[in-house]
């Protein structure tokens, strides 16, 4: 039986203008999800993360002075779980759509399980409309409750809406796999993955003749990292979070994820690997329930993937004299999955600041909070206040009452007891600014300023935040709490978007 403790997920946030917390939550839902998709065609945002209350701090990395050092701190933590073998191989193609592009690098990752195929695996996937045939396969892999031996991730061609041989595509590559492997349930027990660019045909003659052979030449035991590394594409250095039990199991993830990521699944590739003996339904169930509060609590830039997947995957060849504990795993497991989508934030496309919304007292539901809060940490507006160093709190009030205006029913008394702080200083109170002049201004400008990541593209140098408080002190109606991360918007995020494929 897994642990009875109900991890709580009471988000986020505000209101300036209208709400009454006993408003219909199906109506409110739903009119919040038809605006979001609307909105969706009119910009973009940047990554936003959200964690519930009781788990409202993920394990946080040292400050590093060099790309060197940052990755030899992942290397320190990157030891595979038991069971687990990874190879990554590289290759070229031109793609058909794009000919003058000329060739292009394409790499792939094989994970093999290599004491046999496993059972006991969960996956949860896009709800994006227009899935990619990798999805299509993975669904199907998982509805027949298919054992996976191995599986192969590529990045560059997404697999997405490419014409009627997606998933023979998709499926060749497995087999390449498969036959290489000699995995006795064949390209069935390979679960493939894409990630990249929309549109194109994937080059699966390239992959299987030429870049799955090479990772498989590359298999080894005893490091996930170069796999960290190898399914990134705008992402600006590798994530890898791990964690291992009192009883000698572990667990290790990787992710890959900087732009087009959108909570209403996983919001971008991850693949979390563990010896723990845990059966089939127990990891799905973790796994949903991880997901949900971790993962599918993040907005990059408004824009869900056709490609999001999540795997859990155990090969039962960890230490298990007593079996394994499964409080401890799945505090274990959700310590890696906080830890990879803070990852997410701080290495978002283009990211300057990150921000640390913290809310408190919230007078309604925790569904409505995170509503609330996913609007207004994906503000343009106040995003590009948080990238020009302006502590501009006007927006922050403006996109409250903006979505309170199109949302809310009735008047709230809320609001009159709402305090707002930023960099440490009380800026709003009692229904009405606290700004002091040019100097307290300064101050948190200054705050901001120091919060910023500067130039450095290859690794985290630090873990700093700007820092933005709202509490609604004894409002009625609910005592809702979260915290929020998320980032600026810059011109970094345009420019890397308008050249993704030029």
């Amino acid at each position: 039986m897994i642990a009875s403790s109900h991890i709580r997920t009471s988000l986020v946030l505000v209101a300036l203008s209208t709400f009454s917390p006993t408003a219909s939550i199906t109506a409110f839902s739903s009119k919040y999800t038809a605006f979001h998709n609307a909105k969706h065609k009119l910009h973009k945002q940047q990554r936003t993360i959200f964690y519930s209350s009781e788990y409202d701090t993920a394990e946080t990395l040292p400050s590093f002075e060099t790309k060197e050092e940052y990755l030899d701190y992942l290397s320190e933590r990157s030891s595979l779980p038991k069971g687990f073998a990874i190879g990554t191989g590289a290759g070229e193609f031109i793609p058909e759509e794009a000919p003058m592009m000329g060739k292009l690098s394409i790499r792939a990752t094989v994970i093999h399980l290599k004491d046999g195929p496993t059972n006991n695996w969960a996956a949860v996937f896009t709800k994006n409309k227009c899935p990619g045939s990798p999805i299509i396969v993975g669904r199907s892999r998982l509805a027949s409750g298919t054992p996976i031996h191995a599986l192969v991730i590529n990045n560059k061609v997404s697999n997405v809406c490419s014409g009627g041989d997606g998933v023979a595509n998709a499926n060749h590559v497995c087999k390449a796999v498969a036959d290489a492997l000699d995995l006795p349930l064949g390209y069935e027990s390979v679960l493939p993955s894409s990630t990249g660019v929309i549109g194109w045909r994937l080059p699966a003659t390239e992959l299987a003749n030429e870049v799955v052979p090479t990772a498989i030449e590359t298999l080894q035991t005893s490091s996930g990292l170069d796999a960290a590394k190898a399914i990134m594409t705008t992402d600006r250095y590798p994530k890898l979070r791990s964690k291992t039990l009192t009883n000698g199991a572990r667990i290790l993830g990787i992710a890959k994820g900087a732009g087009m990521i959108e909570p209403n699944m996983a919001t971008m590739l991850s693949y979390i690997m563990t010896d723990a003996s845990v059966d089939k339904k127990t990891l799905q169930n973790l796994l949903n329930e991880v997901v949900d509060q971790s993962f599918n609590s993040i907005s990059v830039d408004g824009s869900e993937s056709t490609s999001d997947t999540v795997v859990l995957i155990s090969s039962n060849q960890g230490t298990d004299d007593d079996g394994t504990d499964l409080d401890e795993f799945k505090n274990a497991l959700f310590e890696v999955a906080r830890g990879l989508a803070a990852d997410l934030v701080r290495n978002g496309e283009g990211t300057g600041h990150v921000m640390r919304i913290q809310i408190e007292n919230f007078p309604g539901s925790d569904s409505d909070a995170r509503l609330l809060g996913r609007f207004i940490a994906n503000n343009a507006l106040f995003k590009c206040a948080i990238a020009g160093n302006d502590p501009n709190v006007g927006r922050l009030a403006g996109a409250i009452g903006s979505f309170m205006g199109r949302f809310g029913d009735g008047e709230s008394k809320a609001t009159g007891k709402m305090t707002l702080t930023f960099g440490g200083r009380v800026v709003f109170t009692e229904g009405k600014f606290n700004l002091e002049g040019e100097e307290f201004e300064r101050a948190i400008s200054d705050h901001m300023k120091d919060a910023q990541l500067g130039e450095v593209d290859e690794f985290p140098k630090h873990q700093k935040y700007v820092e933005i408080s709202v509490d609604f002190g004894s409002a009625e109606g609910g005592k809702g709490a979260a915290t929020v991360i998320g980032s600026d918007l810059t011109a970094e995020y345009v420019s890397v978007n308008a050249d993704y494929r030029s």
